[in-house]
């Protein structure tokens, strides 16, 4: 039996390349399209990896030409949301009208089943906690809403076109995949997991955005999901779409909130070191608490976040930034 071919947009980025290392792994061809912005190093030969821009019309008609495509899974958005703030027009290019040319391309080739990096961002400030799938959708900031345009986007070509879709809601995505050489190599960087252990390794300060939120120690309270078990979600998602005609929303997260401190707390454990750390006022956009309820994933996907428990997401997050230094 012919494999199953898979389009993965982004699929050089963070989350992307550990959905792609295990797609090949579940026997799936993967052919990635990434434009390389964070000038990140991509040399595994176990995926086919197009250079270049996902709304490019001739690069999109020439691989679904080539290839016979079954599913799209769409990884390249831009996801800094203070930058979203500053450069909106940039993001609802990219995250939106991008997209929107992307799907359009799916269409015109026949291919109907794709899978969509949303966010916890499109919940907007918490009424109710844990966060679940029927919580108001009212975003906050530009990015929130651009993930939010796509799902409305999604719904529609559903019903008008029958495009089979899965849109998967991401908490805090963390931890690598370092013994296969893969995790986060954003440049710039600004996920906390990452600043926070290269402050420990360069003895450098940690800055905390706030400690008088309503918390147990002050600090905000994320919820921590290891990359491996958002790109397994994908998998199922790819089952899913095979399986059911129709399509859903899913959130994706360890349902365990920890604060800053506790993050740490634990940093300083796994790094066998102190980390000095600056206290700043609150940064304007962030909110007290954020924890999923992923009870639906788990039902109707079959998902469980297996890895990510914060011990083990720090210390994959560390071994990977040993294996940076190296390389």
């Amino acid at each position: 039996m012919k494999k199953k071919a898979v389009l993965v947009v982004g699929g050089a980025g963070y989350i992307g390349s550990h959905t792609s290392w295990l797609l090949q792994k579940q026997g799936y061809e993967v052919i990635i399209l990434d434009a390389l912005l964070h000038n990140q190093k991509f040399t595994h030969s176990w995926a086919k990896i197009i250079k270049g821009d996902f709304a490019d019309p001739k690069i999109l008609k020439d691989i679904f030409t080539q290839y016979k495509i079954d599913t799209v899974m769409h990884f390249a958005a831009f996801i800094e949301v203070g930058e979203s703030v500053k450069r909106p027009k940039e993001f609802y290019n990219n995250n939106v009208t991008k997209t929107l040319t992307l799907l359009d391309a799916m269409l015109e080739h026949n291919i109907k089943n794709f899978i969509f990096s949303s966010s916890c961002a499109v919940y907007g400030i918490p009424q109710k906690l844990p966060l679940d799938e029927t919580h108001p959708l009212v975003p906050i900031n530009p990015y929130g809403k651009n993930k939010l345009v796509i799902e409305f986007a999604l719904q529609d070509y559903h019903k008008a076109y029958n495009l089979n879709y899965v849109s998967l809601r991401y908490f805090n995505a963390a931890g690598s995949c370092f013994e296969h050489g893969l995790g986060e190599q954003h440049n710039p960087e600004t996920h906390v997991i990452p600043l926070l252990i290269r402050a420990a390794m360069q003895n450098k300060d940690f800055f905390i955005f706030g400690d008088d939120y309503p918390t147990p120690d002050g600090t905000c309270i994320r919820d921590y999901v290891h990359v491996l078990d958002i790109a397994q979600a994908h998998i199922l998602a790819c089952n899913y779409l095979e399986k059911h005609v129709k399509s859903n929303s899913f959130n994706l997260g360890s349902q365990n909130g920890n604060t800053v401190k506790e993050l740490i707390k634990q940093a300083e454990q796994t790094c066998k070191t102190k980390i000095k750390t600056k206290c700043y006022p609150r940064r304007e956009g962030d909110v007290p608490i954020l924890v999923a309820n992923s009870n639906k994933a788990r039902q109707e996907l079959g998902w469980e976040a297996k890895h990510s428990n914060l011990e083990t997401i720090l210390k994959s997050a560390y071994e990977w930034e040993l294996a940076l230094k190296k390389m």
